[in-house]
């Protein structure tokens, strides 16, 4: 199974999050949006870095509640790991687990962002392949 499988159902939409932008914009955007991860981009396609909530957990118990008015990217990740559409989905699982990243931008040829999995949306995606296999089984063995 590949990336593009996941994304069928999942969809592409990724929030982005500008690197100027204030931390306490990016608490809005995070409980808005119900998301853990925001992909920061002073364009929209590029991708300047990702943060996400262990970010923001991380600075405020190291530097308190001013980090809340800082820009993004004082506690953005810059170095960020990135897949395609066409990446094996075990690949991409094993890397994020490897990595202890959670949540992956997912790149176009041109290398512009095109959409973001999570873990969680490949553990959906897994579980629901399985339950598929289960009930075609069970259909082939009750004929």
């Amino acid at each position: 199974m590949k990336v593009s499988d996941v994304l069928r159902n999942k969809g592409s939409e990724v929030i982005t999050i500008k690197p100027d932008d204030t931390v306490s914009t990016l608490l809005d955007l995070l409980t808005e949006h119900r998301i853990g991860a925001v992909v920061v981009s002073a364009d929209g396609s590029s991708i300047d870095g990702i943060v996400s909530e262990r970010d923001i957990v991380s600075h405020l118990h190291g530097s308190g509640t001013g980090v809340l008015e800082a820009p993004v990217s004082q506690i953005m990740t810059s170095e960020v790991t990135t897949g395609s559409a066409g990446d094996d989905i075990a690949d991409l699982a094993g890397t994020m687990t490897e990595l202890r990243v959670r949540h992956v931008p997912i790149v176009d040829a041109d290398g512009k962002l095109a959409a973001i999995v999570s873990i969680g949306d490949i553990v959906k995606h897994r579980l629901s392949e399985l339950q598929s296999e289960r009930d075609q089984l069970r259909d082939y063995i009750s004929s």
